[in-house]
């Protein structure tokens, strides 16, 4: 990403929507975009860690965990999974786990926060759907920015 989000918003305000959520960074990657990708699930990562195993592409994967900080959707196992194909960041509405591990790969991670504990594994959720956080529509194809300042979205 060459362009601040900042300076993205004062060229293109009336095209983007700001994400007003606060997310902490927790990848090795603070400033990172692409195309939008989606899962929604609530404290089950099935469908996360399948999708991040297949080609990104530089995209961006949005989960939208429902807010949930019982447990965690994106570990370094799986985060280290999609370093390996391809996606430039991951959008956590929701907890991540192994922060130290995560902020030593070359991926944007915007998280809630964190826990240890881990999610479920029954495959609930759905993919490549709209996602709706904090009143900012997070649509599959679409384009994502996001830095230390925060997330815009295309609309």
């Amino acid at each position: 990403m060459t362009t601040a989000t900042a300076d993205l918003y004062d060229e293109r305000g009336d095209e983007l929507d700001s994400l007003a959520l606060q997310l902490h960074d927790l990848g090795g990657r603070v400033a990172f975009d692409g195309p939008i990708r989606t899962v929604r699930c609530h404290r089950d990562n099935a469908l996360v860690k399948s999708v991040l195993a297949a080609p990104g592409d530089g995209a961006v994967l949005v989960i939208d965990g429902g807010g949930s900080l019982a447990s965690a959707l994106v570990g370094d196992l799986i985060a280290a999974s999609a370093v390996r194909n391809g996606w430039a960041g991951i959008i956590v509405h929701g907890a991540i786990r192994d922060r130290a591990a995560l902020a030593e790969l070359p991926l944007g991670v915007k998280a809630l926060g964190s826990n240890p504990r881990k999610s479920a594994k029954d495959g609930l959720g759905e993919v490549d759907v709209p996602v709706t956080i904090a009143g900012v529509v997070f649509a599959p194809g679409r384009h994502v920015w996001a830095d230390a300042d925060g997330v815009l979205v295309e609309r």
